[in-house]
Formats: structure tokens, sequence, C-alpha cells
């Protein structure tokens, strides 16, 4: 089994249709360490599909949800919209910061958490509000965003 028989399963559920360019690297990126799209998987993809490398860096550089750089084992995603910044997610980036001691857009030295903002997901009755692995948590305020980190910690830490 080589390195991107993963990759070509996805590419094979999508029978090779660059019209699904968008779905088939959200795919492939949950299949890849890092959880990201590196140069060599996104020559991979533009190869098989019969398109062009800078076509795939387009799409992965335009939707918030692709990364073109790797990410920590937990991505904690703080939205950034009007509605949360109102809310005041400035406390919330300050506990997330403080309990990792890291910045946003960094990645622990451990690569277990990374912070970063996204734009709205969708959760604007519960802002301010983290996505964390896909999983949102509402109504954070610093001490929730404290005990949300010491049970994500408990979790993948030990």
């Amino acid at each position: 089994m080589n390195e991107y028989s993963q990759i070509d399963r996805v590419l094979q559920r999508y029978h090779y249709d660059s019209k699904a360019l968008v779905n088939i690297l959200q795919e492939v990126q949950e299949t890849c360490k890092g959880r990201y799209i590196s140069e060599a998987t996104a020559e991979y993809v533009a190869e098989r599909l019969d398109v062009t490398k800078s076509n795939v860096y387009e799409v992965v550089t335009f939707f918030a949800a692709l990364r073109e750089h790797p990410v920590g084992e937990v991505l904690i995603q703080l939205c950034n919209s009007t509605v949360c910044k109102v809310k005041k997610n400035i406390e919330v980036k300050n506990a997330l910061e403080e309990a990792l001691g890291i910045q946003m857009g960094e990645t622990t030295k451990d690569k277990k958490f990374t912070l970063q903002y996204t734009t709205c997901f969708g959760a604007c009755d519960v802002s301010p509000a983290v996505r964390v692995n896909k999983v949102v948590y509402g109504n954070l305020d610093r001490e929730t965003t404290l005990a949300l980190i010491a049970k994500l910690r408990r979790e993948h830490c030990e």
C-alpha cells in the first residue's frame, strides 16, 4: 500500500471528477497527517484529476475549510464574525491563548493543539463560540473556556 492509497480511494469515490474538487480536497485533507493539503498531495491530486496544480491551490487557499499548513490533533477555531466580536470573543481568545501558551494561528510544540480564527460557522445563537474538531461549543466566557481546555487536555494528553 503506497502513501497515496487513501487519496486514491477518495478519488475513486468521486470517479476522478474534477468538478468535485472541493469535496475531494476536504476528504483528502482529513486522511493526511497534519490534516492539510501538502504541496506533494496537491500535485498528486492535480495529476490524478488532470487539472493544474495552481487550480488545486486556488481552491485550497480560497476555502477556509481547507488548509495548506499542518494543524494539531485538536483544532480549535474561534469564530471571528461580527456577532461573536460583539459578544466579546476577545475574552475567549485571551483565555485560549493563556491556557495553551500559544497565539492565534499557532500550534503547541507537542502538536496537540492549534488555534485559528475562522469565519462564521452558524453558531450565532450561542456566541461567542469555538469549533473543536467540528464540534461547536458556545456561550463561552473565560471560565467556561478554561474548563473546556482542561477537558480537552484530559481527553487528548493523558
